[in-house]
């Protein structure tokens, strides 16, 4: 199925510009990130690599606006993420941005089918239609007979394709994915691949996954590598 056709003035989803990241701790300064620049299609995937403590999440953390950047800026759908308040960047997050982690970060206490619901019924959505939407997507990612089920009492696998469905409930323009199989083992890993890949084709999300995983990264439409603070494009 080939990805959904846009107009060129929606085709940039996320843009990166000049990103830098400074910590500074007493007198000690460590730069993280120098001058990080980048721009993101509509149904378009991408990986970042690059060696470990190397800034990846910490860049991930920034363009989906959890972290704050020491310089530079990131427009999410037009929108300047440092221009906004902190509950304007929140409605951004749960209207333009998903979000799928290496540990699943499903909530104990809550459902397969409840966790799937929050975001859906953060933006307001009512709970008969956020259990209704989230019973499909559900179901499409393999676990429409583990509705009522928590996530102790799910495979890791399933608690991963449970964080997958609860990541693209609200058909967000763009997934950030944090290593999002890196705790799976090698079978469960490629099932999660596959189906994120489904779904970017089907639902036109764009997505960008932090990875160590090369065979991930090569199935991604470009992959860029972060080094000494800069990304810089992989052939």
């Amino acid at each position: 199925m080939s990805k959904p056709m846009t107009n060129a003035s929606s085709d940039i989803v996320l843009r990166a510009s000049h990103i830098a990241k400074t910590y500074e701790e007493g007198d000690l300064r460590t730069k993280v990130l120098s001058d990080v620049s980048f721009t993101l299609k509509r149904g378009e995937t991408l990986a970042i690599v690059g060696a470990s403590g190397s800034g990846k999440s910490t860049l991930l953390h920034i363009i989906g606006g959890l972290d704050t950047l020491t310089g530079g800026e990131v427009e999410v759908e037009g929108r300047m993420l440092s221009k906004l308040s902190d509950a304007e960047r929140g409605r951004v997050r749960n209207r333009s941005l998903g979000f799928i982690y290496q540990f699943h970060h499903l909530l104990p206490e809550f459902t397969a089918l409840e966790n799937v619901c929050m975001p859906l019924m953060i933006r307001g959505t009512s709970i008969g239609e956020a259990r209704k939407q989230a019973t499909v997507l559900l179901e499409r990612v393999g676990l429409g007979q583990r509705l009522e089920h928590k996530p102790g009492e799910l495979s890791g696998g399933e608690r991963q394709r449970c964080a997958v469905a609860r990541a693209l409930v609200t058909r967000p323009s763009c997934v950030l994915g944090d290593e999002p199989t890196g705790n799976l083992d090698e079978t469960n890993a490629a099932q999660v691949y596959a189906l994120m890949l489904e779904l970017n084709r089907e639902i036109g999300t764009s997505f960008i996954l932090v990875t160590h995983d090369n065979r991930l990264a090569a199935r991604m439409d470009r992959t860029l590598e972060l080094h000494n603070g800069e990304l810089r494009e992989k052939p």
